[in-house]
């Protein structure tokens, strides 16, 4: 089972979060991204653009902050974070 859990934080408070999970035999990339698409549909948000920076803190905590500068739209909170918190 592969788990993602994705969070909205405002002035470091948490305003929502849930937790998607795929059993899928996609690689880890798609069911990453798959999730993450998962996350923004539930959350009604377009779906943010990889930063190199983002990939980089993605890859070295398997967690990563999506800020304004990764929407196209205007956000109403800090940042979306999304963390894998299981993987088989």
């Amino acid at each position: 089972m592969f788990r993602l859990w994705g969070k909205i934080w405002k002035d470091n408070h948490m305003l929502a979060d849930t937790v998607v999970c795929d059993d899928s035999d996609d690689t880890r990339t798609h069911k990453i991204f798959h999730g993450l698409e998962e996350i923004c549909y539930e959350m009604d948000l377009g779906n943010p653009i990889w930063l190199d920076s983002t990939v980089k803190d993605f890859k070295k905590h398997d967690k990563a902050r999506f800020y304004q500068d990764n929407f196209i739209e205007q956000v109403e909170f800090d940042y979306l974070e999304i963390q894998v918190i299981e993987e088989d």
